[in-house]
């Protein structure tokens, strides 16, 4: 019995193995067609840097010493050509001295290898306008996206278990039916929306002024004392806070009631009530363990789900300096490099913790079967 159990664990961890290998293959493909879309479709997009830099060097009327490099280093035009003529706009050497800055002067297939070339090393590039690189950027703004993202979604776990277990014992009660009403409500109104409301009512929108409208940390706490320092990083997240959980329990609730009430209904629970355990005893001895399944293995997708979507644009309403208006940035300047750098840093974390939520599924019910997934 024993050398069968050992036989079937080593089994089950080469199949398991196995199937994280091919996941992981399918990253490298997955990720360079993304890519390769976003650069394909941004070809065709209107506006980009050299449009906008000459642009502004129309508006400004001198082009000496204005043109700046992705590495910061100036690259004066010659004065001559460099000067602002009225109608006759800018000097054709001057917009292909800029279409060099901006590596625009090499044709699109020679960049595209570039860029995965790059990539493939985690080298980013320098940002068009920001005079920083990439990476330097979104290590600056990461820890505000992934502190926003994991405190919703654990607050979100936290409300929807507890009110879909209690769904669930009270199906089709009166009080089933009034929180139907809230979940859907929840359901329709997107995060972002919600947000502007919370503005509008407790930040100095219409009504009162309770809580800050911008960033995370007041101006000059970084003097204050660590216990004024974490009261005033509760401060400023209450709203944005609220604003992804509204958004965002909804789902998990109704997920959590249509799990619980599967398992009730099953044999197993009628024979332990029928051997006389008490129903605390059934519900969170046995239904909770199975009916838990989908929900706990299924938190990197909802982390992934509040991170990349609606936590983006509720940074950009409450100002908050991370990742989100980061890329909005990027994308209304047309920062190629940021853009581009983001994408490729949102794609592969987004595709690494799906694979850890299908790890999560072998570790809360090792009865998966990945030799069936193939």
């Amino acid at each position: 019995m024993r050398l069968g159990g050992e036989a079937y664990e080593s089994g089950f961890s080469a199949e398991m193995t196995g199937y994280l290998l091919r996941r992981l293959l399918l990253v490298v493909p997955t990720l360079f067609g993304i890519i390769a879309i976003n650069f394909v479709v941004v070809q065709f997009a209107p506006g980009g840097p050299v449009e906008q830099m000459v642009a502004e060097l129309k508006g400004k009327g001198d082009t000496t010493g204005r043109l700046t490099g992705m590495g910061g280093a100036e690259a004066a035009g010659p004065s001559s050509a460099g000067r602002y003529r009225g109608a006759r706009g800018l000097d054709p050497q001057v917009v292909e001295q800029i279409k060099k800055l901006f590596g625009f002067d090499k044709p699109p297939l020679e960049r595209f290898r570039e860029m995965v070339g790059n990539y493939l090393r985690f080298e980013f590039g320098r940002s068009f306008f920001r005079g920083d690189t990439v990476w330097h950027l979104i290590l600056q703004k990461m820890p505000v996206s992934i502190s926003i993202g994991l405190w919703s979604t654990l607050l979100v776990y936290i409300v929807s278990i507890p009110l879909g277990i209690a769904k669930a014992t009270r199906d089709g009660t009166p009080f089933d039916v009034a929180s139907s009403a809230i979940v859907l409500v929840g359901y329709a109104i997107p995060s972002f929306l919600f947000a502007i409301l919370l503005v509008v009512l407790f930040a100095g929108g219409s009504f009162a002024q309770w809580f800050p409208l911008r960033g995370l940390t007041s101006e000059g706490s970084s003097h204050w004392s660590w216990d004024a320092r974490i009261l005033d990083y509760a401060w400023h997240m209450v709203l944005p806070t609220i604003a992804l959980v509204a958004g965002g329990f909804a789902s998990l609730t109704i997920l959590t009631k249509n799990c619980f009430l599967e398992e009730i209904r099953k044999q197993y629970v009628v024979t332990a009530r029928a051997k006389g355990a008490s129903e605390p005893r059934v519900l969170y001895g046995h239904v909770f363990r199975n009916a838990m399944l989908l929900i706990v293995a299924g938190f990197p997708a909802a982390f992934i789900g509040i991170l990349f979507s609606s936590a983006l644009l509720v940074e950009i309403i409450f100002s908050l300096d991370g990742l989100g208006l980061l890329g909005f940035e990027a994308a209304i300047r047309r920062d190629y490099p940021v853009m581009f750098g983001t994408l490729y840093i949102f794609t592969l974390l987004g595709l690494l913790l799906q694979i850890v939520g299908d790890m999560m599924y072998t570790i809360v019910d090792p009865r998966i079967d990945f030799e069936a997934r193939r």
